[in-house]
């Protein structure tokens, strides 16, 4: 019998973040959101807190084990 080659994966291989890592990403979304809506007095670190909150989801999705 013939053996079957293992397929080279062109591209990222992404994986579920863990827990603690997506808390604390929607906690950060979260919190911009808050600030955006000025239930929270965050002024202009709104944005930068849902940014960060999407950055940091990205990065964990993209790196095993974060």
């Amino acid at each position: 019998m013939a053996k079957k080659r293992a397929k080279k994966s062109s591209g990222l291989n992404l994986s579920a973040p863990k827990q603690v890592t997506w808390v604390i990403s929607a906690i950060l979304g979260v919190l911009g959101l808050l600030g955006h809506f000025a239930i929270l007095p965050l002024g202009s670190y709104a944005f930068a807190l849902v940014a960060i909150g999407f950055v940091v989801l990205a990065l964990a999705t993209a790196v095993s084990g974060l």
